[in-house]
């Protein structure tokens, strides 16, 4: 099992594919009419066939306010791996993009937090090493 598509609402499809190949530079993968809104995706230019983002409407009356209290909260809707958060930071900064927590180290991985401009918190997360399973190895009890 793999997880194929992934997803964030925004509330406005045109500028959120705006900001996340403009900006994060992802890249469009799919763009499907479906009446008012599309079937839109993004995807990492690093793995084309990878794990699809749907840019998706916010028009469900329960999206908005879960939104309003995920961003309240600080509470991200997604979170990306980067190489290298500062550099991130620094670049996306450069462009105008806010963030509502610059890079912080937190054990092994250093975050950072931006407003993606569609209603949603986005962290980008630097992994510095791999956390060890705590399961036990197959055999051993």
């Amino acid at each position: 099992m793999r997880i194929n598509l992934t997803s964030v609402f925004v509330d406005d499809q045109d500028k959120a594919l705006r900001f996340y190949t403009e900006m994060l530079g992802f890249v469009k993968k799919e763009e499907v009419p479906l009446g008012e809104h599309r079937w839109l995706t993004v995807v990492s230019p690093e793995q084309p066939e990878g794990t699809e983002l749907v840019l998706e409407p916010d028009a469900h009356p329960a999206v908005k306010p879960y939104k309003t209290a995920l961003v309240a909260d600080g509470i991200p809707a997604a979170s990306f791996a980067v190489d290298n958060v500062h550099a991130e930071y620094e670049r996306l900064h450069r462009l105008g993009v806010q963030f509502t927590k610059e890079p912080l180290a937190t054990g092994p991985v250093t975050i950072a937090v931006l407003d993606d401009t569609c209603g949603n918190l986005i962290q980008l997360a630097q992994y510095h090493r791999r956390v060890a399973s705590t399961a036990p190895s197959p055999g051993t009890r």
